[in-house]
């Protein structure tokens, strides 16, 4: 086990009807006028964006509406909701919905904080501390920023290159609190369940696949967290309106991107990167991208360490361990994943994704891949642009 700091301040406020407590929590944190930020037309239909107003006007709070997220969500609206929040005077950001509405907050919040352009936070030419404070309503269970440190925003143009995919991560960007409603959950689409269930396991097997020797403990949170949400994908995927199935799902959620199972050990997030591109250049679902690119990225790596992945296949899959073939044991937990995927509904290749790039545009898709590594994506195995573009094709 390696040193580590694991810090996570955000206050998670879990169950039925807790949305309507988000206005007492801005109150209690001293807000007085908030950008209320989200997508779609399901929280008018569903009822979910008035409850949050009224909740707010009870407080004794204002607040200005700012609507269009979309998946993979975008720069230039991020830039709208900065420009909208200086204008009003909001001192508080609260996004309702799922990674993407909570990311392009975040973008919002560092540009209301901070006197540059979001594309140099972006692209690694400054950095920042400082961000306006952040609460959060959750009706997705999938990416965990709403405990998480991380920002995801898609970049339409940037120096002739477009759809640039790009994060920043600081702690100061960790939702001061987040209301979670399993129920807000359960019109959500079959696909988008599946695709919010599949990101939870691989936030967590991004970390869990790693060369730090005695990491016992972390492994054991991690198969148990992933063990819960594979069970608990089959049932949401079947019965919508399964609350402890849902409820498993969205505190997984957070468990699996709150730090928690890294900590002590090198993660990996290769497979993160690989996907970004694809998400950038083809708009492609997240979690869906992650499960049509993860069987091609382990079956290229995975004799790197391949006890560890005979590990997760007997510890998360219940896959019968060969002691004289480590090797076919790993595969066996390979191909598991693969049929949990086929199972919830998840492509486990491009062509399943719906997704069919050429050679040209996976050669550029790999060059971004790396650029952002400087050179090299992944620890696990780590992998250069020749690496990158050989996983893409296996992916094919």
């Amino acid at each position: 086990m390696i040193n580590f700091e694991f810090y996570n301040p955000t206050k998670v406020i879990f169950g039925k009807n807790v949305e309507a407590e988000a206005g007492k929590e801005i109150k209690r944190l001293g807000g007085h006028k908030v950008l209320v930020h989200f997508g779609g037309d399901y929280l008018q239909k569903s009822g979910t964006l008035d409850r949050v107003h009224q909740g707010l006007l009870d407080a004794g709070l204002e607040y200005v509406d700012l609507d269009g997220v979309v998946p993979n969500p975008r720069l230039s609206l991020v830039k709208k909701g900065i420009a909208l929040s200086k204008k009003e005077n909001i001192d508080f950001i609260l996004p309702i919905g799922g990674g993407s509405a909570i990311d392009s907050a975040k973008g919002i919040a560092y540009g209301l904080a901070n006197n540059f352009e979001l594309e140099e936070l972006l692209m690694g030419k400054v950095t920042t501390d400082k961000i306006a404070p952040i609460g959060c309503i959750s009706t997705i269970a999938a990416t965990g920023s709403e405990t998480s440190n991380s920002m995801v925003i898609t970049i339409e143009e940037y120096e002739g290159q477009k759809n640039l995919k790009r994060s920043y991560n600081h702690d100061c960007a960790r939702p001061l609190f987040a209301c979670m409603n399993p129920e807000l959950t359960y019109t959500l689409p079959v696909y988008q369940t599946a695709s919010g269930a599949s990101d939870i396991m691989m936030h967590t097997m991004e970390r869990y696949f790693t060369n730090t020797k005695d990491v016992d403990l972390i492994d054991r949170i991690a198969e148990g967290l992933l063990v819960s949400v594979r069970e608990a994908a089959l049932k949401a995927v079947a019965t919508p309106d399964n609350y402890e199935a849902r409820a498993t799902l969205m505190w997984a959620g957070s468990l699996s991107h709150n730090g928690l199972t890294g900590t002590g050990r090198q993660s990996d997030f290769a497979s993160h990167k690989i996907e970004h591109e694809l998400g950038g250049m083809f708009d492609v679902a997240h979690g869906a991208g992650l499960c049509a690119i993860w069987g091609s990225w382990a079956r290229y790596v995975y004799k790197t360490n391949p006890a560890r992945f005979a590990q997760f296949a007997v510890r998360v899959f219940d896959a019968a361990e060969n002691f004289h073939n480590i090797e076919e044991t790993a595969l066996k937990g390979i191909e598991a994943w693969e049929n949990w995927c086929t199972k919830i509904g998840m492509p486990i290749n491009l062509r399943e994704l719906g997704v069919t790039p050429t050679d040209s545009q996976i050669e550029e898709m790999a060059e971004k891949c790396v650029a952002t590594g400087g050179g090299t994506v992944g620890f696990f195995q780590p992998l250069n642009k020749d690496d990158v573009i050989n996983i893409y094709n296996m992916a094919k």
